[in-house]
């Protein structure tokens, strides 16, 4: 059973998804800003990662849509919506794909698209590198919100991804984000998203989200945070709790 933690004890159910570098403590930082009367989060560790570390599987998008319906099941949840962090913005997608009708909505932060990510060869290195190499790891998460930020902040980052997951997990979900490709699959399902992205994340940017979420949803709506990069959870919390929940409503 994979390991999650639980923020609140509302009525509307929210399944949060973390990213690659995260785990099921990936929205803490938001938990303040959370109206935990109206809304239940519940973040699911991925398989290698977090509380879920030593639970081996082959690290795949579809293994994580079916563990989380799996726990969505166990917590007796048959309506719900999902709130996906870059890798777990993906992850969103495939649940969606593999169960629509229990879906209410999504909020999809910085998220990966639902199509293969395009790497030219130095990148892909970097990213594929990033597993054995902490200072690849420190570059990823610089680069991708703008070389503007603390290297402390930054440093710790990487550490905590090195740390709360298996290598081999790690290295894994890199091919599972980057090479896996489901969009026709998805294409015009009227889910409402809303998508959140931060001005100076260099990876998502607003071109990458148009020619992907906003193509792909007929009921997609798009959100620049001015103050953020790829990590508005951390970067602008109490903002980003907020388009959260203005977003999902208190209708369930």
């Amino acid at each position: 059973m994979n390991g999650f933690v639980r923020i609140g004890n509302g009525p509307h159910k929210v399944l949060a998804l973390h990213g690659w570098f995260g785990d099921e403590h990936t929205f803490d930082p938001i938990s303040r800003a959370l109206d935990t009367d109206q809304f239940t989060y519940v973040s699911m560790a991925y398989r290698g990662y977090g509380a879920s570390k030593e639970l081996l599987g082959e690290y795949s998008v579809e293994e994580i849509a079916q563990d989380s319906l799996a726990l969505a099941d166990r917590l007796g949840w048959q309506k719900f919506s999902l709130l996906g962090h870059s890798m777990g913005g993906k992850v969103a997608q495939r649940i969606l794909l593999a169960s629509p009708d229990r879906i209410n909505k999504i909020v999809a932060i910085t998220p990966v698209p639902a199509n293969a990510v395009p790497f030219d060869d130095a990148t892909w290195q970097l990213f594929e590198g990033a597993a054995g190499n902490d200072n690849n790891r420190y570059g990823i998460i610089d680069f991708s919100t703008g070389n503007r930020l603390s290297s402390a902040w930054i440093r710790r980052m990487a550490q905590h991804s090195r740390t709360t997951s298996r290598e081999a997990a790690f290295a894994a979900y890199l091919s599972a984000w980057a090479r896996t490709d489901f969009a026709s699959l998805v294409q015009g399902n009227p889910v409402p998203v809303k998508v959140l992205i931060g001005r100076h994340d260099a990876s998502i940017t607003r071109e990458v989200v148009d020619a992907t979420f906003v193509e792909t949803y007929p009921n997609c709506e798009v959100k620049v945070i001015e103050g953020a990069g790829h990590y508005p959870i951390d970067e602008t919390p109490i903002l980003t709790a907020t388009e959260i929940e203005t977003f999902l409503g208190t209708q369930v």
